[in-house]
């Protein structure tokens, strides 16, 4: 079977209605996952929020997989596979790179996710892309730019370092969300969540238990209160709702939809943080409504 055969005629039927809803709920709880994580990194090391945020998923994966047949063994080396690439990769690269720069540029990069996804969406999963899908993310992306770019001295808080980070996050969590649909097409989205979780689990738990021999830390109830909102929002619900829309709609439309997340991200980082936002921001969220809609845009009449 060809990988436009497998793009076509496996993604798994449902209420699309239901996928939609359960996006925008999603646009809601990880917009305003990098403001949160900011604010959790004033108190807790960077690997030790990533590890406490998947110690505090990993009871509810746990549950999840109750009464649930064990994957095939060349499915759990998959499942273990992905979960270095996107989470111990894509995390650990992802909360050092929030660490090293300002939210709102922060928010800009990992903006990029839905750009990769649908790239690699097209190539592993074999979906269309016209070229007016692809004006439109260009667009939405142009955007997002406008809008974090808003705030003054935005630039001057840049960290090379930490963009290159967030930029190999980016990289690792769109191939997290391509390659996990397509393990999804063979079992289900919470199975592939939930094992893929608890396999990236112990290397999150070991950079951890190394950077706290060098880095002790007293965490305040704020970023306690972080972790769990990472943990069982962001992770749990957040990993079964996108991977349940990627079998049920295009890539394009679900990636498209993750442009308004920075949106909310610079607003919470403006309320939270002290930065300034205007009317480059009201331009850049006109161009990411613009390019949602061209991206989602169907395919045929």
């Amino acid at each position: 079977m060809s990988a436009g055969t497998l793009g076509a005629e496996r993604r798994r039927p449902g209420n699309t209605a239901a996928s939609l809803a359960g996006l925008g709920v999603l646009v809601l709880v990880w917009g305003l996952s990098v403001p949160a994580m900011k604010l959790g990194l004033e108190s807790i090391p960077p690997f030790t929020l990533a590890a406490l945020r998947y110690l505090f998923a990993a009871p509810c994966f746990a549950f999840f997989l109750l009464g649930r047949p064990i994957p095939p063994r060349r499915l759990l080396f998959g499942l273990a596979g992905l979960g270095a690439i996107g989470i111990d990769v894509g995390q650990a690269t992802q909360i050092l790179g929030i660490a090293r720069t300002s939210a709102a540029l922060a928010t800009v990069i990992t903006a990029t996710i839905p750009l990769f996804t649908v790239i690699l969406a097209m190539l592993k999963l074999g979906q269309k892309l016209l070229p007016r899908h692809a004006v439109g993310l260009a667009l939405a992306l142009a955007g997002i730019g406008l809008a974090a770019f808003g705030p003054p001295g935005a630039l001057a808080r840049a960290s090379l370092a930490g963009d290159v980070l967030l930029l190999v996050s980016s990289v690792s969590i769109a191939l997290y969300y391509v390659l996990g649909t397509k393990l999804a097409l063979r079992s289900t989205a919470v199975t592939v969540a939930a094992w893929s979780s608890l396999a990236a689990l112990p290397g999150l738990v070991l950079l951890s238990a190394f950077e706290l021999r060098r880095h002790p830390f007293h965490p305040s109830v704020t970023g306690l209160g972080v972790a769990l909102y990472l943990g069982l929002l962001c992770t749990v619900a957040g990993m079964c709702l996108w991977l349940t829309a990627m079998r049920r709609l295009p890539a394009r439309i679900a990636a498209g939809t993750q442009y308004l997340q920075p949106l909310i991200g610079v607003v919470a980082s403006a309320l939270l943080f002290g930065d300034r936002i205007g009317p480059v921001f009201a331009i850049g969220t006109l161009f990411v409504l613009g390019g949602i809609a061209l991206a989602a845009w169907p395919t045929r009449r």
